[in-house]
């Protein structure tokens, strides 16, 4: 009997087998699993007959997945872009006489509307949705949010009239509870939330290193 020896390139041979097809997911994601699933008021044991729990999971999960808010914003006659109060210019500003009634720029920010009483979650439980079972190393959760098109820009002078505000895939990092504000960085390309270097951002962007 001899010793069974691996190639060196194990890992690229298996790469290469391709069996047939998988239930395996082979898209990569910085963000768990179980922050994509909605959350609902349904028992775990369903009396026969009726829509079992995971059934109704999965139901919502596309139904909310199908569902665009830059779209449902814009069947609404509403643009996304005038969201964002801008420093207003006097020399641009309408006039009465221009129409018939006096016209109010946008300048409350979105904040002030914000209604938290039919929330389905807290900020902490969003966030505690980024902590995989038995890991320590809390990931993003997946999210939108209205933000400039130019992040320089964006950053120096947010009201800036020169800005375009758009609905933008963001990775959720953490949450301030004196001033009700997400931290959140944008994906790239790929759908990925990585930092200059190309790591995954983990526990809200602290290093061990502090």
């Amino acid at each position: 009997v001899t010793t069974f020896k691996t190639p060196e390139d194990i890992g690229s041979c298996l790469e290469k087998q391709v069996i047939g097809p998988t239930t395996e997911i082979l898209t990569k994601s910085d963000f768990p699993l179980q922050a994509f699933k909605p959350k609902v008021q349904i028992p775990f044991q369903r009396l026969p007959g009726q829509c079992p729990r995971k059934v109704e999971i999965e139901r919502r999960r596309r139904l909310y997945r199908s569902l665009d808010i830059a779209q449902l914003l814009s069947d609404e006659g509403i643009d996304s872009n005038e969201l964002m109060p801008r420093h207003q210019e006097p020399d641009t500003m309408p006039t009465i006489e221009d129409k018939r009634d006096p016209i109010f720029p946008v300048y409350l920010p979105l904040k002030i509307f914000d209604n938290e009483e039919y929330d389905c979650r807290t900020p902490e439980e969003w966030i505690l949705l980024g902590l995989e079972p038995g890991s320590h190393e809390r990931k993003p959760v997946p999210g939108k949010a209205l933000l400039p098109t130019d992040d320089v820009l964006g950053h120096e002078d947010p009201k800036s009239q020169k800005l375009i505000y758009k609905w933008t895939d963001v990775g959720v990092l953490d949450y301030d509870k004196e001033t009700k504000l997400y931290l959140v960085h944008k994906t790239d390309e790929n759908g990925l939330v990585r930092d200059e270097e190309g790591r995954p951002i983990l526990n809200g962007g602290v290093t061990p290193e502090g």
